[in-house]
């Protein structure tokens, strides 16, 4: 019951006539206290709530791995020969062909040297030369008993031992070449040259340790590795069998440090030989074609491969799915608009939604928002969930 203007003002017009006699005005008063209205409020419908249907669909499933990139073919650039650094020929971070010159130390030691041996030939070949017409000229005068048979026999050894002379002067002759050769210091493979570690005027031998290093990085290659559960499942599926046979391996793909995708797929094209035995995991390396040089080695990035599809797959929103304890639990919105509260086994989160391994059947309709105001067998109002815009097309540029 509630008290109104007008039941004060009848109130008041009696009190006022009949001031005296109180007893007579509590009397009316209770009198017209009975005979004013009720105002209830109205009775509330049953709460509102946002549903979603239970989808069906194939699941692609994807894994990431973390992952590095590094040269699909590595160099380390060190000297063969002791010498001063003359000049450098490259410049640092630029790509350079295979036999291009990268660095150059003084050749005149090495020329002199080069110089010495040849002359040390020549005259090895001149002594030789002597001791075999020596041969010549004593074989037919030991035939006729003019010499002794001792003396063809010294000129023969003295022309073995200058042939034997001649050979050492030529090796040394051919190491002299090398050795001038090696103040030529060239790439051994194709790809882009690291920054310089030596000077000009440094003197550098094969002890000094790296000079640079170079690499290929197109095709670059990425490292990761993955669980031995992983492979042995993986193993399992015909692409992966197929890279013993054809040494090409699935489809991956890179995702890079500022989490834009890599414009370029690569493939699968080798597993080591052995798993680790410290982490239980095995390396595995992929190729990624890389015509404007935007991956380098060293850089990390995720790996990611489809390793299975799901054929018609239960999905719902997460929002759907309460986890209680160990259990997980969905409030199914029946034909009747009753609340069903119903245990569901979930399998992998994919995006923004659960996958449904038991519990649920395609068309079923779950509370996704307004789930606190549902009850078990409680009738509600449903409304559904409206779908998400699609993503506006781009269209490309004209010439």
């Amino acid at each position: 019951m509630v008290w109104t203007k007008e039941c004060g003002a009848s109130v008041s017009r009696v009190l006022g006539k009949r001031s005296g006699l109180l007893l007579s005005a509590a009397a009316l008063f209770l009198v017209f206290i009975t005979s004013c209205k009720h105002e209830t409020a109205p009775p509330l419908g049953p709460p509102g709530v946002v549903v979603a249907p239970v989808t069906q669909r194939d699941v692609p499933i994807y894994r990431e791995w973390v992952g590095s990139a590094d040269g699909s073919t590595n160099a380390a650039i060190r000297a063969q020969v002791t010498g001063y650094l003359l000049r450098q020929a490259y410049e640092d971070g630029t790509e350079v062909k295979r036999g291009g010159l990268l660095f150059e130390l003084d050749p005149r030691p090495f020329q002199a040297a080069l110089d010495q041996a040849m002359a040390t030939l020549a005259q090895g070949q001149a002594q030789q030369g002597k001791t075999e017409l020596d041969v010549k000229r004593y074989t037919p005068l030991a035939k006729e008993k003019a010499i002794s048979q001792e003396e063809l026999d010294d000129a023969i050894q003295a022309n073995l031992a200058a042939k034997a002379q001649v050979q050492a002067a030529k090796a040394v002759v051919e190491q002299a070449q090398l050795n001038l050769g090696f103040t030529k210091i060239l790439a051994p493979i194709d790809g882009i040259v690291g920054i310089a570690k030596v000077g000009v005027g440094d003197l550098i031998s094969p002890s000094s340790g790296e000079l640079t290093t170079m690499s290929t990085v197109d095709p670059i290659k990425v490292n990761f590795f993955i669980s031995e559960h992983e492979y042995l499942k993986a193993s399992k599926q015909r692409d992966f069998r197929g890279w013993h046979e054809s040494g090409r391996g699935p489809e991956i793909e890179l995702l890079l440090a500022d989490g834009s995708t890599y414009a370029f797929k690569g493939y699968i094209n080798a597993a080591d030989r052995q798993v680790d035995p410290k982490t239980g995991t095995i390396q595995v390396s992929g190729l990624f074609p890389n015509p404007k040089r935007v991956l380098r080695p060293g850089m990390f990035v995720r790996v990611r491969a489809l390793v299975e599809i799901k054929d018609k797959t239960l999905l719902v929103p997460q929002r759907a799915v309460t986890e209680l304890q160990d259990k997980h639990l969905v409030a199914v919105v029946g034909a009747d608009n009753k609340v069903s509260m119903r245990p569901v086994k979930v399998g992998e989160q994919i995006e923004s939604e659960w996958m449904i391994a038991a519990g649920l059947q395609a068309g079923e309709r779950v509370i996704v928002d307004g789930i606190q105001k549902a009850r078990q067998g409680a009738p509600v109002t449903p409304t559904l969930m409206a779908e998400p815009s699609p993503a506006p097309t781009v269209k490309p540029a004209t010439k």
